[in-house]
């Protein structure tokens, strides 16, 4: 579903590269969680992945769509849920999701009932016409889920899609992922979570100054590292303890 070869990103002035020479393939309906410290690149691959921001050098393909011919074809491809909210908190949960739905084109009765029965899987359709900035964390990291996932995306990007909510929502947004998963989806997730992205992704990257360091199936990670228990473990041997501290 996604083939990244070769790609690199500097920013202007910086001295590092935050993404360098990553090549990397993730198989159709993949749950793919791309894990590593602050300021490791992962946010940038996503952004780059997503189009909003430019590979100084490599290329990509997303469902066979390249990323400079097909710009706009892959952006309809795909859903962004991104680490901050992306909602207007004076408009009703209904309204934001009316607006962002018609972005992708959709429209009049279909848009309404997508809206609706997203919102009753979420345990939000009591609040659909409520404001968005009297919503909780949890409430609101819901709709922003819904938000990115109305038009059906083939791929989804989850930024740290649980950080901060309580452990109700964080159980509610997990399992709705997982059916949309089921239903075909491929995700894309990161996360500082490493409890979660053990038990949710069937394959993991961990990245580190830019660089994919190992990949594979947790259990398989886990299995393969003497003296590591837990996906944490792993993790923690391959990147250190020292603190990631990043400006």
């Amino acid at each position: 579903m996604i083939q990244i070869d070769q790609v690199s990103k500097k920013y202007k002035d910086a001295d590092y590269y935050s993404v360098s020479n990553l090549s990397l393939h993730v198989n159709e309906k993949e749950i793919f969680g791309l894990l590593g410290p602050n300021g490791a690149g992962k946010t940038t691959l996503i952004s780059i992945l997503c189009s909003l921001i430019k590979p100084t050098s490599g290329t990509f393909k997303i469902d066979g769509l390249d990323y400079q011919r097909d710009k706009n074809r892959l952006k309809q491809l795909i859903g962004i849920v991104p680490q901050e909210y992306a909602l207007y908190p004076a408009l009703t949960a209904f309204e934001n999701l009316q607006y962002f739905g018609s972005m992708y084109g959709l429209k009049g009765k279909d848009l309404s009932n997508k809206i609706n029965v997203a919102l009753e899987r979420l345990g939000l359709l009591p609040f659909a016409h409520k404001k968005i900035r009297t919503f909780s964390g949890g409430m609101k990291r819901r709709v922003n889920l819904i938000a990115s996932i109305l038009h059906h995306p083939k791929v989804l990007f989850l930024d740290e899609p649980t950080v901060g909510v309580d452990v109700q929502s964080k159980n509610a947004i997990i399992q709705f992922l997982q059916e949309l998963n089921q239903n075909g989806t491929t995700i894309i997730y990161t996360s500082h979570h490493l409890n979660e992205a053990e038990n949710f992704c069937t394959e993991v990257a961990i990245i580190d100054h830019g660089k994919i360091i190992i990949q594979g199936k947790p259990k398989d990670l886990i299995s393969n590292h003497e003296g590591t228990h837990n996906l944490e473990d792993v993790f923690l041997s391959l990147t250190g303890k020292a603190l990631r501290d990043h400006a």
